[in-house]
């Protein structure tokens, strides 16, 4: 499983004022999603009237269509009629075999759940042969 970001930092010159921008933004994060699998948010300053910072993520089998997924973004950007493309920076994260390098995730949970089930059982076998001895 690969997990590929993409921070890309958006110049809105003719932004006057924060609706101008939400404009801005909006309109390239609807595109995002219409035309491509990811998921996007604005994660910079939402009070700054002319840049916006919007983070790209994508989840993929391949690490290959994690970048061509994130190209595609990125060109996206670079086409913005009311914006400049000021900053680009993409990384992809390999989590193994069908996510398998993941710590911490579900399974781990779902194994400790086992373990405390083997000691309830082992509580129950304790307690049935003290009773035994009462």
């Amino acid at each position: 499983m690969f997990i590929g970001v993409l921070r890309v930092v958006i110049q809105i010159p003719g932004a006057r004022s924060l609706k101008d921008r939400r404009r801005v933004v909006r309109s390239y994060k609807d595109r995002l999603r219409a035309k491509l699998p990811v998921s996007v948010a604005e994660v910079g300053d939402v009070e700054r009237t002319q840049v916006a910072t919007l983070g790209v993520a994508v989840v993929s089998g391949d690490s290959s269509r994690c970048q061509e997924v994130l190209s595609r973004a990125t060109s996206m950007a670079s086409t913005l009629s009311d914006g400049v493309l000021a900053d680009v920076a993409t990384e992809i994260v390999s989590f193994g075999q069908g996510g398998q390098g993941v710590q911490g995730g579900i399974e781990s949970r779902l194994g400790e759940l086992g373990d405390d089930n083997e000691d309830n059982e082992h509580n129950d076998e304790s307690m049935e042969e003290g009773d035994e001895a009462l």
